[in-house]
């Protein structure tokens, strides 16, 4: 059984940074570099935050760009210097490797990498700087005292998405597209469609995954995306919701194109500005607050209080929830009822979400 050092979710501050920020997430690089403080004066003496990002990069209106929402707020907060690097394609965890340690002898910390994906590069490069702290979102495998994993019930947030899809539904038909056939895109899948059949039993749900592995496309690829949602709306379903990071743009797309509704993830999507001309038609968004966990983490770090173990974000905590800023969603209030009811059961603890 895996020992964690300190097992925490999401402070309330952290919360607040998944929507409002990302709105204004953009895609330059940022390396202001500056310090506060010195390990004499008892201050935060590093360089800034270090952030690897994931397959898509920044701009994915998704899963990056919450990473970087939470960076550019912690940054800004606690007047502190910063490095965000982008991922190659067809990289090998070797180039990981390099490109973390490449941010620890610059003297960032903490050191965080964006997806699952990091997960042998992570282990690795902290157990060579145990003075630096390293976090790692989407893993909780790696057990050191300087790693502090990063993760959420992806689950509850999507059953949200289920509850919201089969009372939006007029065909009681809807679609789930993941990204890569993996288990934390189940746990995606699995909440969904308990959330849908708890609203109808008999309701029809299309399923897709696009790619087998990541290095395929299936959280880079609009295209893919595109493809697999003309299909299920095709086969009769009216509403799609998409785990697929920047694929899930596609998928978006189409349910536009065809006056459909589509539900977004990790990020409130509605609130992009890439995917605006495509708004009117995204219903909500099952939210990831990993800019929580990225702005969260800083501040352990400046705090003098670095987290680490398994760090978990759920409905109760903020660290998860569903986006209701389009307008025409706020405005079906049967939809916003079953969700809000939804939410509360699963807080409460009336309703258990499967995560297979």
């Amino acid at each position: 059984m895996r020992q964690i050092s300190r097992r925490r979710t999401f402070s309330r501050a952290a919360v607040a940074v998944a929507v409002v920020v990302l709105a204004a997430a953009g895609c330059g690089k940022s390396s202001t570099d500056t310090s506060s403080g010195d390990e004499d004066s008892g201050k935060y003496s590093g360089k800034g935050i270090g952030l690897a990002y994931d397959i898509g990069g920044k701009g994915d209106q998704s899963f990056n760009d919450a990473a970087y929402a939470g960076f550019q707020k912690a940054e800004k907060e606690f007047k502190i210097g910063g490095r965000d690097v982008e991922p190659s394609d067809n990289e090998t965890d070797a180039d990981k490797v390099q490109r973390l340690e490449q941010l620890a002898k610059s003297g960032y910390n903490p050191i965080i990498g964006v997806g699952y994906v990091y997960g042998p590069a992570v282990k690795e490069v902290a157990a060579k700087y145990p003075k630096i702290t390293f976090g790692i979102i989407d893993d909780s495998t790696v057990q050191a005292k300087n790693v502090a994993d990063m993760v959420f019930h992806e689950e509850q947030a999507s059953y949200l998405a289920g509850v919201a899809a089969a009372k939006a539904t007029k065909k009681n038909h809807i679609g789930f597209i993941g990204g890569v056939d993996i288990p934390l895109i189940h746990k995606f899948e699995a909440g969904f469609d308990q959330g849908a059949k708890s609203v109808n039993p008999k309701i029809k749900i299309e399923s897709q995954y696009l790619t087998q592995t990541a290095q395929e496309g299936g959280f880079s690829s609009p295209d893919k995306g595109k493809d697999a949602a003309n299909g299920q709306i095709e086969a009769g379903a009216d509403v799609l919701y998409h785990a697929a990071g920047l694929s899930g743009q596609g998928v978006i797309q189409s349910a536009a194109e065809h006056k459909m509704w589509a539900i977004g993830v990790d990020s409130d999507q509605y609130a992009q500005s890439s995917l605006a001309k495509y708004k009117e038609y995204i219903l909500g968004s099952a939210l990831k607050n990993v800019g929580g966990a990225v702005y969260e983490l800083a501040k352990s770090v400046v705090d003098g209080k670095p987290l680490s173990g398994e760090v978990r974000g759920d409905l109760a905590s903020g660290g998860v929830g569903f986006a209701d800023t389009n307008p025409k969603y706020q405005a079906m209030t049967a939809v916003v009822a079953a969700v809000d009811k939804a939410k509360q059961d699963i807080i409460d603890g009336k309703v258990t979400v499967k995560t297979e």
